[in-house]
């Protein structure tokens, strides 16, 4: 069995039988498990673990402008509109890997940070926890982008975001979460 198998922490009478690796990579392993259910009966479960914990920043600035990134997604072979974005390795804290994602991404750096709220993405495949944050009173920074990534920067008025989140413009999860809390937090409706 796996050390990452640890039978007393199992909850709701769920059992790990064995648990083998069949695929990994820099960013995540698979894992191929036999497990007895809550009601005893035989099963499988295909675990993927991701080795970063994700972050995602929701930058406005001193005029309510919201500054997103446009960039190519390989695995859904379209552009997508989202929130900078990011891992943060075991080891790193969280609000520092949010501030280098989001100078790395837009060249801006934030005077004022405050946690949006933890997400679990896929949570009946995958362990990804995920970390949203709101940066403000922004500022420039140095962008440096990563061989994989081909951003565009687009600022736009908060309301313009909220309004491509109710017409399924944006529709990256944790850009979602966090333009809807940010909306519920400030009473932002649309008309």
């Amino acid at each position: 069995m796996s050390e990452d198998v640890k039978q007393n922490e199992l909850v709701g009478g769920w059992e790990t039988l064995d648990s083998n690796v069949v695929y990994e990579n820099a960013w995540i392993r698979v894992n191929h498990e036999n497990v007895l259910t809550p009601a005893k009966t035989p099963g499988i479960y295909g675990r993927v673990h991701f080795k970063n914990r994700a972050v995602g920043v929701l930058p406005i600035d001193e005029s309510g402008q919201t500054w997103l990134v446009k960039q190519s997604r390989y695995v859904l072979n379209c552009y997508t509109l989202e929130i900078p974005e990011g891992g943060a390795p075991e080891g790193e804290d969280l609000l520092s890997a949010a501030k280098r994602e989001l100078e790395e991404e837009c060249g801006l750096i934030a005077g004022k940070w405050t946690k949006l709220r933890t997400l679990h993405q896929s949570n009946s495949v995958t362990d990804e926890e995920a970390h949203l944050f709101l940066a403000e009173e922004i500022r420039s920074g140095q962008q440096a982008l990563e061989d994989t990534e081909d951003i565009e920067i687009i600022k736009e008025p908060f309301t313009k975001t909220l309004q491509r989140v109710m017409d399924d413009e944006i529709t990256d999860a944790l850009s979602v979460a966090a333009i809807l809390q940010y909306a519920l937090m400030k009473n932002i409706r649309l008309d």
